[in-house]
């Protein structure tokens, strides 16, 4: 059983001792140097760190803080995975919109892009179809809850500046044929976007703080 189908798992059955165990461990080992990852500063306002890969498979956890630097977005918030995600809220709370695309309006407002990424950063490819898009539906999820998203369901994720700390584990699988896509200027042209590492420092920290937020949040 890989990593992937064992989180899976236990967040279909809601098994938050376990989740939250592992998160705590992972977190930990990273805060002391135990797990060489680097987090990831993504462009959607969250640090990641990359826990693990095999194959289709990927397992991640995410922190939103408004300590860390943000990279630059190229593009809207506004976007759809080519994987299937399963999540799990470790600390505080996000907001999921799941957003409406619109094609064939009169006045678009937007295109749609192709994001093509590598260990080295995405490659943003604009395509011919111009949208409007709208907010659907809002749901709020706090820690110890869970969500899914189908892929290609364009959404974003929205956390609160009053809001601290938010962890979250990610799991994705990728679907077969899927394109993750954006929302971006009608103008905007074909771009590259570097990824933002964080150095050791940085890393220990942001695995420190988040391992400090899902403590609280289990001994409350």
């Amino acid at each position: 059983m890989t990593l992937y189908t064992r989180l899976a798992e236990a967040i279909e059955h809601g098994a938050a001792e376990l989740i939250t165990g592992w998160a705590q461990g992972v977190l930990d080992d990273v805060a002391a140097g135990r797990n060489s990852i680097n987090a990831v500063s993504h462009p959607l306002g969250f640090v990641c760190l990359p826990v693990h890969r095999l194959g289709d498979e990927g397992v991640c956890i995410h922190v939103w803080g408004s300590r860390w630097h943000r990279a630059s977005l190229t593009t809207s918030p506004a976007h759809c995975h080519s994987w299937e995600l399963r999540s799990w809220v470790l600390a505080g709370e996000l907001h999921n919109q799941i957003v409406r695309v619109i094609d064939g309006a009169e006045s678009p407002t937007h295109r749609v892009f192709e994001v093509h990424s590598s260990a080295a950063g995405d490659q943003i490819r604009p395509t011919q179809r111009l949208v409007r898009h709208e907010v659907a539906t809002t749901v709020a999820y706090r820690a110890g809850e869970r969500y899914r998203l189908s892929a290609g369901v364009f959404h974003q994720t929205v956390v609160l500046a009053t809001e601290g700390l938010v962890a979250t584990v990610a799991l994705g699988v990728t679907r077969a044929g899927a394109i993750d896509l954006s929302l971006g200027g009608l103008r905007t042209t074909s771009h590259e976007m570097r990824r933002e590492l964080c150095d050791v420092r940085g890393t220990r920290e942001v695995a420190a703080l988040a391992r400090q937020a899902v403590a609280a949040q289990v001994s409350g």
